[in-house]
């Protein structure tokens, strides 16, 4: 199962997969490992149950619903933990209202993976002025105060590594689209910026973006930006999208308008519908991704910060404030190796 693929953390960097950030390297990890944070949970002794409530956006995606299914896991597993998760928010305003909800629950820690960073960062810091430690994930809250630990991916490392893989691929000449995820929120930011400095930085300019649009990490939505697109567009070699699941949907603009000949495309994430495509050759070529199993680690922490421990493998008594998770290039050559990480 997940969990058990979690490495532990030393410093602010969690080891993940196959490949840090720049490249897509085996994974040398080898054996089966164990969850270093339950170890560290369980060290103390301590028996008193904490509560933590978690919340995340509505589960209607394939990463965001194993985000959940993962966290509630981490709670089973974990003696002496009283978990809650909700994952029926729509959007920011409803996710504030829930947390909301759970802050006058008085939970001993909160885990947060907000539907936008900015938005949730008022109701973030309303729990920790009322001395609830919040564990930010993935989408990160506009300020540090609004979280005591972050744990997310390298977003900036998949863009990063995508630019290089479309540098490669198309020998630095050529016109590429992005289609992005939601606008405004740290992971497409990111995404964008790694893979603009990847290709500024290999290319000099030679391979154009001559399209880029976000399409909120929603299939139907890929689909009807990319169909728009391809009108404008007569010569396109590769699309980057930030998404498996909403990829599904350019996929099927590129294939509906007969162009798959023509292009090359990249998604993020890890879904086993991308792994298959990318094992059978074509169209898709790669995807990048860090492990959902943040969640997981999430909880883990937040049980650790509630019950004033650190962690068993860092000399420092207390969880650290950063844990980044590295980037994973997963392309036709390493894909078997890695399928066990898709949702």
């Amino acid at each position: 199962m997940f969990l058990k693929r979690m490495i532990p953390a030393v410093g602010v960097a969690l080891a993940l997969g196959v490949a840090a950030c720049g490249g897509d390297d085996d994974d040398s990890s080898g054996s089966d490992t164990s969850s270093t944070q339950n170890k560290a949970v369980e060290s103390s002794g301590s028996t008193a149950p904490v509560k933590i409530a978690v919340s995340v956006p509505a589960a209607d995606h394939g990463w965001l619903k194993a985000v959940a299914d993962d966290a509630k896991k981490a709670g089973d597993e974990l003696e002496g933990v009283e978990l809650t998760v909700n994952d029926s928010a729509a959007n920011s305003a409803d996710q504030a209202d829930q947390i909301e909800t759970l802050i006058n629950g008085k939970p001993d820690a909160l885990v947060v993976l907000p539907f936008e960073g900015d938005a949730l960062t008022p109701v973030a810091q309303k729990a920790t002025a009322a001395g609830i430690p919040v564990v930010n994930v993935d989408r990160e809250f506009s300020t540090p105060g609004a979280f005591r630990t972050w744990i997310g991916g390298d977003n900036y490392g998949i863009g990063w590594q995508a630019g290089n893989y479309f540098a490669d691929e198309l020998n630095c000449q050529g016109n590429v689209v992005e289609i992005q995820g939601l606008a405004g929120i740290s992971v497409t930011e990111d995404r964008s910026k790694g893979f603009d400095d990847a290709l500024a930085s290999r290319c000099k300019g030679t391979i154009k973006v001559v399209a880029r649009q976000p399409a909120d990490f929603d299939p139907a939505k890929g689909l009807s930006v990319m169909e728009n697109i391809l009108e404008a567009q007569k010569q396109i070699d590769g699309v980057y999208t930030h998404d498996d699941d909403m990829a599904e949907g350019v996929v099927a603009a590129i294939e509906n308008a007969g162009r798959e000949g023509d292009m090359f495309l990249t998604g993020a994430g890890g879904s086993k519908a991308a792994m298959d495509r990318i094992e059978a050759g074509g169209l898709y070529r790669a995807t990048f991704l860090y492990n959902p199993t943040m969640s997981a680690s999430a909880v883990n922490l937040a049980a650790l910060i509630a019950r004033g421990e650190g962690m068993a493998d860092l000399t420092e008594p207390e969880v650290p404030s950063r844990i980044q998770v590295p980037a994973t290039t997963v392309t036709k050559e390493n894909v078997a190796d890695v399928k066990e990480l898709a949702y």
